[in-house]
């Protein structure tokens, strides 16, 4: 066996060990986002009615892209519908959201298709307490109450119909809490933190997607692989071991470059990709923006 063999299996080896502790202390597969990509050549697609000078009233329309299984558009209604309620996100659109960014994650090789199922399970872990919530009515009772704070009268008529625990972010929290089954200091599968793993995912991701959108006025492109171990420094890593540190640093190398992503996206070139990325970014940033406010005011930003 070549040396280039035994680093390809070393590295599979690795990743699945990673993964099975990642599944018990929360989301350390998600820097792995960053992982090898795939020579998949894609017809460029044209960009329907994208301008730089996109107001937030008129509706901003991106065609489907052909070939792929990941859709940005897809991805940004999602995100967009999670939205719906002032100062909280709806939780299904949520998930919705993270099943699409898992497909963008699949797409970029089987190594990060293996990390990628470590997130579908964080995800089924909430879905699962959301159908038990529903089975017994007894866990919709912490739910009844306004699930958002400073709302205004629509979004509180609006919420009044839906009395589901894990409807939103804001009653999942209050429906867990009066239920006593977060735990502050002892690990557990609420959906309170279950939530927040998936949470530290979405900044490190955020982050990456918006160092990934710049443009330099002068000078080269970054790479795709030194931007991702930029972001993942600045957020993830403060939640990981040293272990995990030094084996994200090895899975940077086999990022794919822009081309590669540029075919996801169906893009042609730079300026295409910045202006499609910073729509992402905006959506990712007003999600994580809203489910960081309802975290922090019940003091949930470091379950164990």
């Amino acid at each position: 066996m070549g040396v280039k063999s035994k680093a390809a299996v070393a590295i599979i080896v690795l990743l699945l060990f990673l993964g099975s502790l990642w599944l018990q202390g929360g989301l350390d597969y998600h820097w792995e986002s960053c992982l090898k990509g795939y020579n998949q050549v894609n017809k460029l697609h044209h960009l329907s009615n994208i301008s730089e000078g996109d107001g937030a009233e008129s509706p901003w329309v991106l065609e489907e892209c052909p070939g792929q299984i990941f859709q940005v558009s897809v991805l940004l209604s999602h995100l967009q519908t999670a939205q719906a309620i002032t100062s909280d996100v709806l939780l299904q659109p949520y998930l919705s959201s993270w099943d699409e960014l898992v497909k963008f994650m699949e797409a970029l090789g089987p190594m990060v298709g293996l990390i990628s199922k470590e997130i579908e399970t964080k995800t089924s872990i909430i879905r699962q307490l959301a159908l038990l919530a529903e089975e017994s009515p007894e866990a919709e009772q912490g739910s009844n109450r306004d699930p958002s704070t400073g709302v205004g009268a629509h979004d509180k008529l609006e919420a009044s119909h839906h009395t589901s625990a894990y409807y939103s972010v804001r009653s999942m929290i209050q429906a867990e809490l009066s239920q006593g089954v977060v735990d502050f200091h002892h690990q557990t599968d609420s959906g309170c933190r279950t939530l927040l793993r998936l949470h530290r995912a979405l900044l490190w991701l955020k982050l990456f997607l918006e160092k990934l959108a710049e443009t330099p006025v002068a000078g080269r492109l970054r790479s795709p692989s030194e931007l991702c171990r930029e972001a993942y420094g600045s957020t993830l890593a403060h939640h990981h071991t040293w272990f995990v540190r030094r084996a994200a640093e090895l899975a940077f190398i086999a990022m794919p470059e822009r081309g590669f992503f540029y075919r996801l996206l169906c893009v042609q070139n730079q300026n295409e990709f910045s202006i499609v990325l910073n729509k992402v970014v905006q959506a990712i940033g007003d999600t994580y923006d809203r489910t960081q406010g309802a975290l922090e005011e019940n003091g949930m930003l470091d379950l164990p």
